[in-house]
């Protein structure tokens, strides 16, 4: 099924909500691009080449969904869905579904596992059916990519949940889902792992809706995000003016 779509600099986003995500996601890749993504994806075409070959692209920021509706009243995003919301709603909504299994990758050895354990008990069945912390730098050796398509393919997991940073979770993924048979299911959901685990906590709804969570995420890791948020991702707010006025242009073309 084709959705209506809304391009927001050089991403183009699926106008969706997560009602109509979940009904329709059988098969496929889902990225959830917010601000720093689509920074990231001015500056590394490998990066951008990912999010082209995604079959979902969804809205996990606030503000950019807000923003949407600035640029185009007509193609105005329909919803935000995070990674965060839309991961335990996805195993909600397969909770029932036996031939719906999910390895998780990514998180810490102790809250991937914490994590596994929190959503199996959540939706009362073992849908969690493998999980795997991988080490730093796993991207670059070969041995350990292989270790893990290994563990993933004994699994027999139909679902791959991989938190481990955009863009290495995305170019990982499209590097190696052809070595994972039994996958039907791409989620690409960053720092979910750790919310599950309960690690990090999310923020208050009005702070969700009012598009200032990434305030309450700042504070959560201020080494990692400081810079991200307040040096980093600022140039944002100057392509969207540049898109508004017609003379935004995509590095990478069309």
């Amino acid at each position: 099924m084709k959705f209506a779509q809304s391009t927001i600099l050089n991403v183009t986003f699926d106008n969706i909500t997560q009602a109509e995500l979940l009904e329709n996601l059988t098969h496929g890749v889902v990225v959830t691009p917010n601000i720093d993504h689509l920074m990231k994806l001015q500056k590394d075409k490998s990066f951008y080449s990912c999010y082209q070959q995604a079959d979902y692209t969804v809205c996990d920021s606030r503000i950019i969904f807000a923003l949407s509706g600035l640029l185009s009243r007509q193609n105005a995003l329909k919803a935000q869905i995070t990674g965060s919301d839309f991961f335990p709603a996805f195993c909600n909504h397969h909770k029932d579904n036996q031939s719906t299994t999910i390895f998780l990758l990514g998180g810490t050895e102790t809250s991937v596992l914490q994590a596994q354990e929190n959503v199996n008990k959540r939706v009362s069945r073992e849908i969690v059916v493998g999980a795997y912390s991988p080490p730093f730098g796993f991207e670059s050796n070969e041995e350990e990519n292989n270790k893990i398509i290994r563990l993933i393919n004994e699994s027999q997991a139909s679902v791959l949940a991989i938190g481990v940073g955009a863009p290495k979770q995305e170019k990982w993924l499209f590097e190696h889902k052809d070595a994972l048979p039994n996958i039907k299911i791409h989620l690409a959901i960053g720092a979910t792992i750790e919310f599950e685990a309960g690690n990090l906590k999310r923020a208050p709804k009005w702070m969700t809706k009012s598009g200032t969570e990434w305030v309450y995420r700042m504070f959560q890791e201020p080494k990692r995000l400081i810079r991200r948020y307040l040096l980093e991702d600022m140039p944002f707010f100057l392509l969207i003016l540049k898109q508004k006025i017609g003379v935004y242009q995509n590095p990478w073309g069309k």
